[in-house]
């Protein structure tokens, strides 16, 4: 089977800064990325993806006709199921949203002449938020797909202390005199990651190849760390794509940091406002601000962009790609991307000093910032000049 996960305009609009530099459907939720999910439950292995035009050169698209799904759309079995029983002259909606049918590889994705199968519910990631808002009962759910019919590593020191019985580590995972409490939700270790000396960690809670809490973190539940990367601090309720850091002290909670990014010693976010009313974040699709629905909602982070120590960011903040924050007081709580400065201003990040910093860092992980990459972020500091209003006077 063929399966090629799609953005609409809209759903990609909805979900940027996050999808400037991904398809939707590679975004990370629990402990998997959507796409991941689905390959486990339609038992696929090759994937394709349909999304920007200049996301095509890193992301493959499809060669034939063949399963198109919506990419913000989380599996159920219930919903593979309907899915793998569709005909080529049928599709499935929910709410006049297409969510999957058989598509030539250009073809618009409409109705056409195909039958109409209606559904009542789907889970959607439809905006930044939804990822942390969804990312608890992600962690469960994937939990039982990773770790079905399979035997855990043992936890060997005698210093850590265990709660409850869904605990599993991947081979390679060294844990070290910490408090591990599972009784709300699964903790899942994978490979080769290291849990440091004194570290309090709540589940839901995942921990993805290569990485390390520090000594003394505090982790609470719905929280994943991706792979390759360092977290510390104290941190709540947050995703972590990847190949970032969060190395030190500091609050992070409600949040979503792309990869390539980091947080400077004792950078803290708010997630509460003061009147404790809903928070709004920026919605890109509509260019205004948009009611989140939600009384926690903290930082939105894209790829690539870094803060230096002690940053403030105030509740409902986005920052886009391959910003570079620094500086007293709170910044605004949009940050347009290859933005550099603070609360007292901001001038423009050239890419040229933007790669340079970019390649530094990926060398340090032993990746390469191909000329594939700059080209994307290239494509994505060009069509953001319009929100670097600065540029203009």
């Amino acid at each position: 089977m063929q399966v090629t996960f799609i953005d609409t305009e809209e759903s990609w609009k909805q979900m940027l800064p996050l999808s400037y530099t991904r398809p939707v459907a590679k975004v990370r939720v629990g402990i998997l990325k959507v796409h991941e999910k689905w390959s486990k439950h339609l038992h696929i292995n090759t994937t394709f993806f349909r999304s920007q035009d200049y996301l095509s050169t890193l992301f493959e698209g499809p060669k034939e006709k063949g399963l198109f799904i919506l990419g913000n759309v989380l599996p159920t079995s219930e919903l593979a199921l309907l899915i793998q029983d569709l005909k080529e002259d049928e599709c499935l909606c929910f709410e006049n949203q297409i969510i999957a049918g058989y598509f030539e590889p250009t073809e618009v994705i409409e109705a056409g002449h195909r039958k109409t199968i209606t559904i009542d519910t789907v889970e959607q990631v439809a905006h930044p938020w939804d990822i942390f808002r969804l990312n608890g009962e992600e962690i469960k759910n994937d939990f039982e797909l990773i770790t079905k019919n399979r035997s855990s590593q043992s936890i060997n020191d005698p210093h850590t202390n265990t709660y409850g019985d869904q605990i599993f580590l991947e081979e390679g995972a060294v844990v070290k005199s910490a408090i591990l409490n599972a009784e709300n939700g699964p903790i899942y270790i994978g490979r080769d990651t290291e849990i440091q000396e004194g570290s309090l960690i709540r589940g839901p809670f995942a921990l993805c190849a290569h990485s390390v809490v520090n000594m003394g973190s505090k982790i609470k539940g719905d929280t994943t760390v991706g792979p390759h990367s360092k977290v510390g601090g104290e941190v709540s309720n947050s995703v972590i794509f990847g190949y970032s850091n969060k190395g030190h002290e500091g609050f992070l909670g409600n949040s979503v940091i792309g990869e390539w990014c980091n947080l400077g010693a004792d950078t803290n976010n708010s997630n509460l406002k003061n009147n404790y009313t809903n928070v709004k974040m920026w919605d890109f699709a509509s260019g205004r601000f948009k009611d989140t629905g939600l009384q926690f909602c903290g930082l939105i982070m894209g790829d690539h962009s870094k803060c230096g120590i002690n940053t403030m960011f105030n509740t409902g903040t986005t920052v886009g790609v391959s910003a570079n924050i620094f500086g007293d007081g709170f910044p605004r709580n949009i940050i347009p991307s290859f933005a550099w400065g603070g609360a007292s201003g901001f001038t423009t990040y050239q890419t040229k000093k933007a790669f340079e910093t970019a390649e530094l860092v990926m060398k340090r992980r032993k990746k390469d910032l191909t000329e594939a990459d700059k080209a994307m972020l290239s494509h994505i500091f060009e069509i953001t000049a319009e929100n670097r209003v600065w540029e203009k006077k």
